[in-house]
């Protein structure tokens, strides 16, 4: 890379005043409508209200560094920019994405520089901080002890698995929530008026507007773009009124916000699972549809329906399991997209199937106790006894053969001496599980003589 490319992507390097210059006109909407004070923020009112620690830190009088934790398009970055309006401190803004140790050991002598000379601290912002490797994060710690930088670092991704443990037991984990409807609206209206924006060049009809309020889901920089792409595609054609065509034209799909390595994907197939356990078919088809739109392996969901087969429907609906292999095997076979109505059918089967973890429960109360000891030795009748000597040792002798009861039932000991009239598997009057509890309950009897 030439020397004049380098940083290229790096976000840029602020001092302790906001650029006097304007941000220039060509700048993508989401930008040119930044909030250039705390009052213009939208949402966060959580974090921002009077008193709030990051309002404090904004305002020059918190001294905590902080982990900024969101979805993308909630402020992170913004919320960042407003702390360079602070005189007192020096600002610098790295990422992750182009950053490395060495440029934090000279963020670190600057900061220590200037603490010396100048009594100064300095805020020290950076961003997709969970892409920093451990040997990075931990170069942050002692600087953070000491407080010669406040760190406001961001991140889309749940802190408790991306952030290294020593750091994040320093840091003021702040979460971000996703904009709500009336929010979104607010963005929208005032990116149509403001001369940064729009400046009433268009209008936006109230279908349209909850079009791309829906298509936001809540992301305030989806919904800026979504407008100015709408917006492009109205003023090209000599319009002047942004319509739900007009926006159906500019965004074709949505973008789903869900990222196959982060925290929304464990959220989304968690939920996919619970609706799934909870026995509501419509919200584990919605959750399937997310997951299959935002582009997820759909092997992995047919493995999950797999497991999920077992782990929670089991024996109450013993055509679960044959309902989630087929669907596994037709996504090896078809692939993607017909594949989706094989998971989708098997996720209603799941959904809807009467439910029972017995099967769990069981084999995990049994390999606990296996686990703890209780093995014992191996009845003597139950043992191979096909082999020279096995006679003289007690193998196989007095093993009786069920097939030869009327029943296919006697009476005989197979646990070790240990075991002996400990239950397992301890069905429900679930489903097929109904029928089992009553058979069950008869074969102990005959086979246990009790």
């Amino acid at each position: 890379m030439a020397a004049e490319d380098e940083g290229l992507f790096e976000l840029p390097t602020f001092d302790d005043t906001p650029p006097a210059e304007p941000v220039r006109a060509t700048a993508p909407l989401a930008v040119r409508m930044r909030p250039r004070t705390l009052a213009e923020v939208v949402g966060q009112a959580h974090l921002l209200r009077p008193g709030a620690p990051l309002r404090r830190l904004a305002e020059g009088g918190e001294a905590a560094s902080v982990l900024l934790y969101g979805p993308p398009g909630t402020g992170k970055t913004t919320i960042a920019r407003l702390l360079a309006t602070v005189a007192t401190r020096h600002f610098v803004a790295l990422s992750a994405l182009s950053s490395g140790v060495k440029e934090l050991r000279e963020v670190m002598n600057d900061a220590r520089r200037r603490h010396d000379r100048q009594n100064r601290q300095t805020v020290l912002f950076i961003d997709e901080v969970h892409r920093f490797s451990k040997t990075q994060q931990d170069a942050l710690l002692g600087a953070v002890e000491d407080r010669l930088v406040l760190l406001v670092a961001a991140t889309t991704e749940n802190p408790s698995f991306s952030v290294v443990s020593p750091l994040l037991s320093r840091l003021l984990v702040l979460q971000l929530q996703s904009l709500n409807e009336d929010e979104v609206r607010e963005l929208l209206r005032r990116a149509v008026k403001d001369e940064r924006g729009l400046d009433g060049s268009v209008s936006l009809s109230p279908e349209a507007e909850d079009a791309l309020v829906r298509l936001a889901a809540g992301d305030a920089r989806s919904a800026l773009t979504a407008l100015e792409a709408s917006a492009d595609g109205v003023t090209d054609t000599g319009g002047t009124v942004i319509d739900v065509p007009a926006v159906e034209r500019a965004i074709a799909e949505t973008t789903v916000r869900y990222d196959r390595q982060g925290d929304q994907h464990y959220d989304v197939i968690s939920a996919f699972i619970k609706s799934i356990r909870g026995s509501d078919p419509d919200a584990a088809l919605h959750y399937l549809a997310r997951m299959l739109v935002a582009g997820e392996d759909p092997r992995f969901v047919a493995r999950r329906l797999v497991v999920h087969a077992s782990e929670d429907v089991g024996l109450a609906d013993p055509t679960a399991l044959q309902a989630a292999v087929a669907a596994a095997q037709t996504v090896q076979l078809i692939g993607m997209p017909e594949a989706r109505l094989a998971l989708a059918q098997a996720t209603v089967h799941l959904a809807m199937a009467p439910k029972s973890n017995t099967v769990i429960v069981g084999i995990d109360e049994a390999m606990a106790d296996v686990r703890a000891g209780a093995v014992g030795e191996i009845p003597a009748h139950l043992r191979y006894g096909r082999y020279a000597g096995a006679k003289e040792l007690g193998n196989a002798i007095g093993y009786r053969y069920p097939h030869a009861a009327s029943d296919g039932v006697l009476e005989q000991q197979y646990p070790p001496d240990e075991l002996v009239g400990k239950d397992y598997y301890r069905p429900t009057r679930h489903g097929g599980e109904h029928i089992l509890h009553e058979r069950l309950t008869k074969l102990r009897r005959a086979v246990r003589g009790e």
